[in-house]
């Protein structure tokens, strides 16, 4: 039992067609899996490669960033943030929350456009 939590800013770049790029290669990477702590660099890599990948193949003039964290679940909650300068008629971010019964993950895009 997966749950998805979508938080992303309507900016210059398609942030529905980024969040479910990245909610693919979360589910392909994680999906049935438990917190091994022994995989997680090995998953934080895949899920970042993979999402850059099919970013790239989109073939839209920007730069990316993306970042992945992967925690165990516990009591303590897990909290990120970001901040950002930048043209936000042009750039964007997009952030997906993916979770499992053994872990959490966090996905930040971030798309800088390509003047030319």
């Amino acid at each position: 039992m997966e749950e998805y939590h979508r938080h992303c800013e309507e900016v210059g770049f398609n942030v529905d067609e980024a969040h479910n790029l990245v909610k693919e290669c979360i589910d392909g990477v994680l999906g049935g899996e438990d917190y091994n702590q022994n995989n997680i660099n090995q998953w934080t890599a895949s899920i970042v490669e993979q999402s850059l990948a099919h970013l790239v193949k989109l073939g839209k003039a920007y730069k990316y960033i993306v970042t992945c964290a992967v925690v165990q679940r516990s009591a303590y909650g897990f909290h990120t943030a970001s901040s950002c300068f930048w043209d936000t008629t042009s750039d964007g971010t997009c952030t997906v929350r993916w979770e499992n019964r053994t872990m959490n993950c966090i996905v930040n895009v971030f798309a800088i456009a390509i003047v030319l």
